[in-house]
């Protein structure tokens, strides 16, 4: 690491030390961004030289700095997950960084945002700083990983799915996004150089069907070619096994390895998620709900992707292996057609009253008539959006879990264990009190905390309230006739 933190400092500071050298020429700003400069390299170095880490039987400490001295400490009954990963600068000298979380919140960070990270061990030290900490062995230097169970890996045929995973779009957007803003900033017109004035012109020669097919086909291929190479790069050689000790596993990762390790004591659930593009070709992806695991982008950029977009069978199976019970294969309950009127209001109002709108300055003579008749066309595809969304709702009791399933655009199947909830609740906006429906919540100390099972009928959703939480709302519950 004393030979890559400094090439890594001097990178950041490229932008102070370019604009101290273009605009502080012949006075002391140049001096200041060199000086400053040197000082970021300086820090680098002496925090490569003085960072320690030590094990106890309580707790994980780690100590820091020359001038500015920091120390940390990780009771180790506290620890939830072990995160190895071994970037570039890594793998150049076979080293990894340990991310050690505890799951806690602290000053609004999110999970994961508090984890002590061991920075640049040997892949062999980070591997035994995993097996040590998560199954609590004694500190000795020749503790082995146990073996393991290979519970699921990536298959090649999977590669097709991933033009569905539409990951590429971000991608094509952040290039676009940057070409635009340093265009803008130095007052340059691409379209005005090489070969995309070639294109420009012939772009005009053409005609605007022409031109917008086109288009859309190579924006459609350049996305599935970024999509696959995503996938690519992110679950290469992927992974999951079972340890003996109780733990899951996770391996995944080209250039830039990872290795996620989770206790299943701290499993509550798993969650199957089904975006449009992915379900229209039969596949889900699999994400754990764990106590520990970072849910700021999601959990399968925290760590707790189980299953990466595979056909949803594969998906299912893995799903209940990992819960050890069949949860994917529960009979939901459909809930009441109060439910379908709700979505079917909701998807046309979404449409109408931007077509009213617009109708409006039409009518004021602020906008041409076509808008809202362009508007008017989304009606069917509004309606089949609401018929699917309650076509997807549904829910069931499958031995220890609950499963909950919702949505259209991004469908979610959620099965999270009964005995972690912290509690129950039961809410009724002012149209479910009118509609005779009610949201039941349940909340657990995991995943995205609260998961819903949406306009379920008023008795139907006690008496599932009651089951999921037995006793919690029998004070609050009247059978049969009401007392006089």
């Amino acid at each position: 690491m004393l030979l890559i933190r400094p090439v890594l400092d001097l990178v950041r500071s490229l932008p102070v030390l370019v604009g101290a050298l273009l605009l502080g020429s012949g006075n002391s700003w140049q001096w200041i961004g060199l000086a400053f400069t040197a000082l970021t390299i300086a820090t680098g170095i002496s925090h490569c030289l003085t960072s320690r880490y030590r094990i106890t039987a309580t707790q994980v400490e780690w100590h820091t700095g020359l001038l500015l001295r920091k120390q940390r400490a990780v009771p180790r009954d506290r620890i939830r997950t072990v995160d190895v990963v071994s970037e570039p600068k890594h793998r150049l000298f076979s080293l990894a960084a340990v991310r050690i979380g505890t799951g806690r919140h602290s000053h609004g960070k999110g999970p994961g945002k508090d984890a002590l990270v061991l920075d640049a061990v040997t892949r062999e030290e980070a591997q035994r700083l995993r097996t040590l900490l998560l199954h609590r062995k004694a500190v000795t230097a020749d503790v082995v990983a146990p073996p393991e169970q290979l519970v699921a890996a990536v298959d090649r045929k999977w590669l097709r799915y991933a033009p569905f995973t539409l990951s590429g779009i971000a991608v094509v957007g952040a290039m676009l996004g940057t070409v635009y803003h340093f265009a803008h900033e130095l007052n340059l017109d691409p379209v005005r150089y090489g070969p995309l004035r070639e294109l420009a012109d012939r772009v005009t020669e053409e005609p605007v069907w022409l031109t917008v097919v086109a288009a859309a086909i190579g924006l459609l291929l350049l996305v599935s070619v970024l999509s696959v190479g995503g996938y690519v790069l992110s679950f290469w050689n992927f992974r999951l096994t079972r340890e003996p000790g109780g733990t899951l596993h996770i391996r995944r990762g080209l250039i830039t390895t990872r290795s996620v390790s989770i206790e299943e004591d701290r499993l509550r659930g798993v969650e199957l998620k089904e975006p449009l593009p992915l379900r229209m070709v039969g596949g889900a992806k699999c994400v754990a709900v764990a106590a520990g695991l970072r849910e700021g982008k999601g959990a399968d950029k925290g760590g707790g992707l189980l299953l990466p977009p595979a056909p949803l069978g594969r998906a299912q199976e893995v799903a209940g292996e990992v819960l050890g019970e069949d949860v994917a294969g529960a009979a939901l309950v459909r809930h009441p057609r109060e439910a379908l009127n709700r979505r079917m209001t909701r998807a046309l109002m979404s449409v109408l009253v931007p077509a009213a709108a617009l109708f409006l300055l039409a009518w004021a003579g602020a906008l041409p008539d076509w808008p809202w008749q362009l508007v008017l066309v989304l009606v069917p595809f509004a309606v089949l959006v609401g018929w699917d969304r309650y076509r997807t709702l549904g829910h069931a009791l499958a031995g220890r879990y609950l499963v909950t399933r919702s949505g259209s655009l991004a469908r979610t199947t959620v099965a999270v264990r009964r005995d972690g909830l912290t509690g129950i609740v039961v809410e009724r906006s002012w149209f479910q009190r009118r509609a005779g429906l009610v949201t039941v919540v349940a909340p657990i100390a995991a995943g995205r905390g609260r998961y819903h099972v949406v306009d379920v009928g008023e008795s139907a959703g006690l008496a599932l309230a009651d089951a999921t939480a037995p006793g919690l709302l029998t004070p609050f519950l009247v059978s049969g006739k009401r007392a006089e």
